[in-house]
């Protein structure tokens, strides 16, 4: 069976996640017990509080280690993708997965873009709201009075997750106005998404700064299987690079609705949601007519060496 892996983002975590697997497989064990991003993962991931594990610069390291973890399971079990993706931050995992980083290089990656994402607005009144029911032609169209009308703040879509579910993102006044007008144009509903920054949107620049210097001191391995990126909604070209597309993706839209169409179009069987939650199997219910199977806890991992075997 052909697999598409898909990673799990940043508003996924829950406290305790991982714990079951760090229990049972000695090879997730051992990354938590070795990442060493400035804190103790295995404490802030099982015990939290959850105040502590939704700030942004120890979600980021504590979800890319569970990642890292549940990919080196699946390995074990003979359980690869053909092509890979991840949301937001699920990005870097799908990269370690393909071979470009390495274990410990990507989670020191992670909390640095952690701790630069929470610096970029830091004491910015900021908020994301999800609208649901409205197409993008009239986002981008409510995004748009809204700028024009507070010329000196900023409103911008951040996530098309999929059909009929995009998240609008900036200023928090700004966002707040953005609410009201999108129920105009015809949202079914506006709700709070609970994200501690305005990601992928404009002010997120400092952040993709930061990245694009970090990342001139980093060896990038090659792809051992295709990953799609954030950014464009397709594989990287000849013009592009890893690192370009990393500094784009923290401060642009996330377009994971075309990234699951065109994972869909290569022809894969299933895909295989990694991380705590369901949030992308949801998405990929309402976008394709494909299975997606999570993998949290030790049992959902027997339960897909049981699809796959046939049973």
């Amino acid at each position: 069976m052909k697999l598409g892996f898909l990673y799990a983002g940043q508003g996924s975590q829950a406290v305790g996640m991982g714990k079951d697997l760090y229990e049972t497989f000695p090879s997730f064990r051992e990354v938590l017990d070795n990442a060493a991003p400035g804190f103790d993962v295995k404490k802030v991931s099982f015990e939290g509080p959850a105040e502590v594990l939704n700030e942004t610069k120890y979600t980021q390291p504590c979800m890319v280690a569970f990642a890292v973890g549940m990919t080196k399971v699946l390995e074990e079990a003979g359980i690869r993708p053909v092509v890979a993706a991840g949301l937001s931050l699920g990005e870097y995992s799908a990269l370690y997965a393909s071979g470009v980083f390495t274990e410990q290089q990507v989670i020191d990656l992670v909390a640095y873009r952690g701790n630069a994402m929470q610096s970029a607005v830091q004491g910015r009144a900021c908020k994301m709201i999800a609208v649901l029911g409205l197409e993008r032609e009239k986002i981008y169209e409510g995004c748009k009075r809204i700028n024009e009308q507070f010329s000196e703040l900023c409103c911008e879509p951040a996530n098309f997750n999929c059909p009929g579910q995009i998240t609008v993102s900036g200023d928090a006044e700004a966002v707040d106005a953005a609410a009201e007008v999108m129920k105009e144009l015809g949202a079914k509903r506006v709700l709070p998404v609970k994200v501690s920054g305005p990601f992928h949107t404009s002010l997120m620049k400092p952040a993709g700064d930061a990245l694009a210097e970090r990342f001139q001191q980093e060896n990038f391995g090659e792809m051992q299987f295709p990953v799609i990126f954030n950014a464009v909604g397709r594989p990287m070209n000849r013009e592009e690079t890893i690192p370009g597309l990393l500094e784009k993706q923290v401060q642009t839209s996330v377009l994971f609705e075309d990234t699951i169409r065109y994972m869909a179009e290569q022809g894969i069987d299933a895909f295989v949601e990694i991380g705590p939650g369901k949030t992308l199997s949801k998405f990929v219910q309402k976008t394709v007519e494909l299975p997606c199977y999570n993998v949290e806890k030790a049992e959902d991992i027997e339960a897909l060496k049981a699809v796959l075997a046939g049973e």
